[in-house]
């Protein structure tokens, strides 16, 4: 059996540009989640059509009910809200997918690409890991990784698709739209949906070793948050310290007790 793993977000959608349009119960994101929906029904066309017998999602932005099940293809299966499993944004992932595939990802905090550009919190300011600047894409790759599964599609905004190809030479990704100060130039919302369904379709068909990426032997995060507070409450977490009275940093060499760091302490 053909598995992927979709970890779908919201602030790299097609369009977006402010954080009502993202939070469940406000008028203005009714129509951004149901273009969320759209995408991710795409992608999972594309890759049943590539020869996929079954996709699971996570629904991994906020509340995780933003997405629409009943307009998604029926063979796929849902996570919807949070176990508060350190896995986080990819819960469900194991060893035996083939391909993980992120739609409507955005780049990381501290960085222009996406009027919606933070990672994993608003009140962070800044992350890195080993020196790295830190998306919520980075982080995610490399628990795929952890788990040996390739990461072959990633939708979103210019920027983070431009640094993801870097990272990871064989992934294909789709730029549905470019940040521009508070603002952002996008497709049309159902050319997004045409190119992420043609993209999933050729990404699952052309999964490879060059879709994986190498999982640091050890691990410095940094994070900086923008209340003192913050810093001061992650610092006391087993092995984390205080770098300056806003930033704090974690040194590890397993990348599940990074992964334990960043969900008692981000």
């Amino acid at each position: 059996m053909k598995r992927v793993f979709i970890s779908a977000d919201i602030e790299g959608t097609c369009g977006i540009v402010d954080w009502q349009e993202t939070e469940v119960g406000n008028a203005y994101s009714d129509y951004f989640r149901a273009q969320m929906t759209k995408e991710v029904a795409a992608a999972c066309r594309g890759a049943l059509a590539a020869g996929a017998d079954e996709v699971l999602i996570k629904d991994a932005h906020d509340s995780a009910r933003n997405i629409y099940p009943d307009r998604l293809p029926k063979q796929v299966k849902i996570i919807r809200s949070w176990s508060r499993n350190p896995l986080s944004m990819m819960m469900g992932i194991d060893k035996d997918f083939d391909a993980v595939f992120f739609t409507g990802y955005h780049n990381a905090a501290n960085t222009g690409s996406n009027p919606l550009a933070h990672t994993m919190t608003t009140s962070v300011t800044s992350y890195t890991i080993n020196g790295v600047t830190a998306s919520e894409f980075l982080i995610n790759s490399y628990t795929a990784e952890y788990f040996g599964v390739p990461v072959a599609l990633l939708t979103g905004d210019k920027g983070l698709c431009e640094s993801a190809e870097k990272l990871n030479k064989g992934i294909i990704t789709v730029p549905v739209s470019e940040g521009v100060g508070n603002c952002s130039l996008s497709l049309h919302p159902e050319r997004a949906c045409e190119l992420i369904e043609e993209a999933a379709f050729k990404a699952f068909s052309g999964v490879n070793k060059d879709c994986r990426i190498e999982l640091p032997k050890e691990i410095e995060a940094v994070v900086s948050f923008r209340r003192p507070q913050m810093a001061y409450r992650a610092s006391h977490y087993p092995w984390a310290y205080l770098i300056d009275p806003s930033t704090v940093g974690f040194k590890c060499k397993y990348y599940m007790d990074f992964l334990l760091f960043e969900m008692f302490a981000v």
